[in-house]
């Protein structure tokens, strides 16, 4: 049996604008965390897409994404920010929901910059208790996102976007995050949702511009550039371990998309830390 190394999960902060430093896929290519993550922006604007749905952000929103939630968004030169991972083991009280704030008020723009610069100076430090501290200051933005969405209110419905299109494709993203590896086909996920695949793929271009099909291997792709730099897994594992049924096939997809063969992918410049198999 392989055995399949996750992206290690710690709390961290880390600006936006590093993050597709590795290349565009890693931030706008599908995926799916197992942490909570904060993105905050400050600066630039674009588009962000959770659970199938796609819309605008702009400086001054911070965005909760809750684990598993599947998401991808564009970062351009201008865009600047601050995401921060909560790590696996937190033990705090989030949102269980995406919260997309829009904080035009300076008073709670500078009550998150000010727990986000605590939380920086306990992590790089090397105070003694540091990452104690660095926890409690993380419970104190828990609070704060409560206070949050208590101000906000319930979310308006995006405007032009069917209610029932947004949910569909909700439960589809869900269902895609567990099952995108087993080789499940758009038609099998539709079947599951009790809809038509024509009618599946019409929700996801109404509610991303995306239909179901790309959703799914924008998916698998991610998680294949994910195996492919942060693990020394063979690519025939890292085909068997997203479902394809030859090494073969898999390297033709990826490919496709990428332009570049999976082995000639793994061997581009800036690439990771290579995490040891478990």
């Amino acid at each position: 049996m392989t055995i399949v190394p996750g992206t290690p999960s710690a709390l961290r902060i880390t600006p936006i604008s590093r993050l597709a430093s590795g290349g565009r896929w890693r931030v706008e290519a599908m995926r799916a965390l197992r942490e909570a993550v904060l993105l905050w922006f400050t600066q630039g604007q674009g588009r962000i897409t959770i659970a199938g749905t796609t819309r605008g952000y702009g400086p001054h929103n911070a965005i909760f994404i809750p684990p598993g939630t599947m998401h991808g968004f564009e970062v351009t030169p201008r865009v600047q920010g601050t995401a921060i991972f909560f790590g696996r083991d937190h033990g705090l009280d989030l949102p269980g929901a995406v919260q997309i704030l829009r904080l035009p008020d300076p008073v709670s723009q500078k009550e998150l910059v000010g727990i986000l610069e605590n939380i920086q100076r306990e992590i790089e430090g090397n105070r003694p208790g540091a990452a104690r501290a660095a926890q409690h200051h993380l419970g104190l933005l828990s609070v704060w996102l409560e206070r949050q969405i208590l101000r906000a209110g319930a979310p308006d419905p995006l405007p032009g976007r069917s209610v029932a299109a947004q949910r569909l494709v909700a439960r589809f993203a869900t269902l895609l995050e567990r099952d995108f590896r087993s080789n499940v086909s758009v038609a099998d996920y539709a079947a599951a949702l009790g809809v038509t695949p024509t009618h599946l793929s019409r929700a996801c271009r109404m509610t991303s511009g995306r239909s179901a099909h790309m959703l799914l291997e924008d998916r698998i792709l991610f998680e294949a550039r994910r195996l492919l730099t942060e693990t020394r897994l063979p690519v025939k594992a890292v085909a068997e371990h997203l479902g394809y049924n030859s090494a073969g096939y898999f390297t033709r997809a990826f490919q496709k998309s990428a332009g570049l063969t999976p082995s000639a992918f793994r061997k581009g410049p800036a690439r990771p830390p290579v995490v040891p198999n478990a």
